[in-house]
């Protein structure tokens, strides 16, 4: 049977993890231990009570997620702070946060499989941040219309600002919050992003700027990092893997 450390040894050197500088309150790597043995892992978008509760529920005994549980951090562990630890200790469920790396990594990253979704080779680092690049720019053929007929297959709801070109040659992926993508699609001469999620304001850049948006929901757009890389540990390590899925419309 795999120990934690081999899983989380292999997540770390996978992910390439200490190569991104990320926000400090996303402390990457194990926030949580257990007893040192796992035999199910699971995959989550966000450190949270319910799908803590679920996941523990399931038999898993490590939870991978994208948004760990420090963003606030320090504060006092009473409340649902202590209601998130005691669920996780209780149920000896290890927990495993991933942000910025699973956005970035070339096949298992977020944006690569964003792409990948619509048939497109991701090749062109999009979203540089300290030498690493966190999003991902793939050369396209077709229309605009189909483009958003995919998306609108792919996402329950699909948010299309169009004032860009028709037939747009290249996409530019930022899962999650593209806000600050938007003001580096000129210098990337690319007018077309999928993302999750932007702010109002956004809209009349796009207007002026004539420029394709496409918001697909922050938590639609991350659900791909995390089942990419349980479903690779189950087949390395030979365990079990489960999707614990929130009903999270944002």
């Amino acid at each position: 049977m795999p120990t934690l450390q081999d899983l989380v040894t292999y997540c770390d050197e996978r992910t390439r993890r200490t190569a991104f500088k990320d926000a400090l309150g996303a402390f990457n790597g194990l926030q949580v231990a257990n007893n040192g043995r796992v035999t199910k892992i699971g995959a989550a978008v966000d450190a949270g009570v319910s799908p803590f509760q679920q996941a523990v529920a399931a038999g898993v005994d490590f939870l991978i997620v994208h948004h760990g549980m420090y963003w606030d951090m320090p504060r006092p562990l009473t409340g649902p702070a202590y209601d998130r630890v005691s669920t996780l200790m209780r149920g000896n469920c290890a927990l495993y946060s991933n942000h910025l790396p699973l956005d970035g990594h070339p096949e298992l990253g977020n944006n690569a499989l964003l792409a990948r979704q619509l048939g497109l080779v991701p090749d062109r680092p999009f979203l540089v941040r300290d030498g690493e690049a966190i999003g991902r720019i793939a050369n396209r053929t077709g229309s605009r219309a189909a483009l958003r007929a995919q998306l609108e297959k792919l996402y329950p709801r699909v948010i299309a600002i169009e004032y860009g070109s028709d037939a747009p040659a290249a996409v530019a992926f930022c899962s999650g919050s593209g806000n600050s993508a938007v003001p580096e699609l000129a210098r990337e001469g690319v007018d077309t992003l999928v993302t999750g999620e932007l702010r109002e304001e956004w809209f009349n850049t796009a207007q002026e700027q004539k420029l394709n948006l496409y918001l697909c929901g922050h938590y639609a757009t991350e659900v791909h990092g995390v089942k990419a890389l349980a479903a690779e540990l189950s087949a390395k390590f030979g365990l079990p893997w489960e999707f614990i899925a929130t009903d999270n419309p944002l």
